[in-house]
């Protein structure tokens, strides 16, 4: 159990990347209504989402606002706000926060460390040079986003993150996925609406860390920036668009699923290696494309997807 701000401090929870917020309101929710039945109705808490100053905030309180499952409804004593700046420094008073939560989120890297000559995504790229770079920091990253949490969080405060992850073997997972994704990237390259040096732009900045990579910092002192491991699991996430393809065999709609999945969750990131980046006329017409034909090679070959996971409790 956290120990609580004395009043007429609010509580604070934090999420940390929230971008549109969807997968934020289950677990604000849960918290929300656990700290409730500490304090009553009445006690403020106050609920901070953060994510990059790009990101789209008149979604996230969109969905704050009208979703029928936000963690708003029915409790006028909650008080969403935002920060838009990264979770790669401090980004809240020190003590200040009670709880804070993450998900989907820390896998994304403060930067670019390489590019990555023979993928889109290093797991699957033969080229040492970029696992090292991407390794390197990946392990900073890691270690700068443990601290600044560490100094947020009020002693006693507990952090949860949810993460992509790596086997032990090493196997980040999706690999069909990324590869029919790659595949069809170069294909648009081939038919020249794509530059090479475009093609050469365009990766996904993201990592899976591996049990020992998460546990990492806290190896020599049993803990890292105040923070200390509770509980660490490394487990398999469901694939929902196997089993969907399982009970009703619709090869076309395993590979429509997957591409729309991968259209909303990295193609924005592939579409800034374009000349315009973002603002480059052909941005739209790309996402298209390359979802078409994502999905038209997933459709010859169904498979399921490893998708390794990781959750961390953290305690201050």
């Amino acid at each position: 159990m956290v120990p609580l701000a004395d009043p007429p401090a609010p509580i604070i929870i934090a999420d940390y990347g929230a971008s549109a917020g969807r997968n934020s309101l289950a677990p604000m929710k849960a918290a929300i209504g656990a700290l409730r039945q500490r304090v009553g109705r009445d006690r403020e808490i106050s609920v901070i989402h953060t994510d990059l100053p790009e990101n789209d905030f008149s979604a996230l309180f969109e969905t704050l606002t009208r979703d029928p499952n936000s963690y708003l409804s029915g409790d006028a004593a909650v008080f969403p706000m935002a920060v838009g700046r990264s979770f790669y420094q401090q980004i809240l008073p020190s003590c200040s926060a009670t709880l804070g939560w993450s998900s989907w989120a820390v896998q994304w890297l403060s930067r670019v460390p390489a590019q990555i000559p023979d993928q889109i995504q290093v797991a699957y790229s033969r080229d040492p040079a970029a696992h090292a770079a991407y390794a390197r920091q990946a392990s900073e990253d890691w270690r700068v986003y443990l601290q600044s949490r560490g100094n947020e969080l009020r002693p006693g405060g507990k952090l949860v993150v949810l993460t992509m992850a790596r086997h032990a073997n090493g196997d980040f997972g999706y690999r069909g996925v990324l590869e029919a994704m790659y595949a069809a990237l170069l294909e648009l390259t081939d038919s020249g609406f794509v530059s090479q040096e475009e093609a050469r732009r365009m990766l996904i900045p993201t990592v899976g860390r591996s049990r020992a990579d998460l546990a990492e910092p806290f190896a020599r002192h049993g803990r890292f920036g105040d923070l200390s491991i509770e509980h660490l699991e490394m487990f398999d996430g469901e694939d929902w668009i196997w089993s969907k393809f399982e009970r009703d065999g619709d090869a076309g709609g395993f590979g429509a699923r997957w591409a729309a999945f991968s259209r909303a969750s990295v193609f924005p990131t592939l579409a800034l290696g374009l000349n315009g980046a973002g603002n480059d006329p052909r941005a739209h017409a790309f996402v298209d494309k390359l979802e078409t034909a994502m999905a038209a090679r997933l459709a010859l070959k169904p498979e399921p997807m490893v998708i390794p996971l990781a959750i961390v409790v953290l305690t201050k």
